[in-house]
């Protein structure tokens, strides 16, 4: 059991008010985008972009469609998480990693297509739907990330889609799923809320 994988679980909390001086370099945005790609996807089709909206005038832009939240433009960086429509025509190229590393035979490749063409062709709300998934599954990544380099996290679903979706030239096959706003947090912040008993949200089968 790796006790420091738990113990950073247990530590989770969000923070709602940012130090606005401090910035994260461009280079450590990347590692935090990098260790989120870790975070698994339905086919492995990585159907995801980070938008790390950093520079003040982008910020100004996105809080404008985000409600006036404080957190967009006092955190170091906030990720726009973006996700594509599930479709099986990219598959090949999405796999195509697999198949060079040996282990994956190519011979394979056609099954997950016509496995993930059956699932989501002409299924626009379920293409929908896998792109909010990978999206939150990218986003949970990178607040894990964040937090084991010292940084917090806000989650935010308060924005406009369409706004965002100008602002930031999203493509019709793009859906911004939430925001998430990294940086360092200040010692106003409240300490992690208690959760829920388990007894209340567990149930066997």
């Amino acid at each position: 059991m790796n006790t420091s994988v738990i113990e950073a679980i247990e530590r989770q909390k969000t923070t709602n008010l940012y130090d606005a001086s401090k910035s994260i370099p461009d280079d450590e945005i990347r590692e935090l985008v990098r260790l989120a790609t870790f975070s698994p996807t339905a086919f492995h089709l990585q159907n995801w972009r980070f938008i790390a909206v950093r520079s003040p005038e982008a910020k100004a832009r996105l809080r404008a469609v985000a409600a006036d939240q404080p957190k967009v433009t006092e955190a170091a960086v906030t990720f726009i998480m973006v996700g594509e429509l599930a479709v099986a025509d990219v598959m090949a190229d999405r796999l195509a990693g697999s198949v060079a590393a040996g282990f994956m035979p190519v011979e394979m490749v056609p099954g997950w297509e016509a496995a993930a063409k059956s699932l989501y062709f002409e299924k626009p709300q379920t293409q929908r739907d896998e792109a909010i998934r990978s999206a939150t599954f990218g986003a949970s990544g990178l607040i894990h990330a964040a937090q084991a380099m010292g940084l917090g996290t806000t989650p935010m679903i308060g924005f406009d889609p369409v706004g965002v979706s100008r602002e930031f030239s999203l493509s019709d096959n793009e859906v911004p799923a939430l925001l998430v706003a990294v940086g360092y947090p200040t010692e106003a912040n409240w300490p992690q809320k208690p959760r829920r008993p388990i007894s209340n949200v567990l149930a066997f089968a």
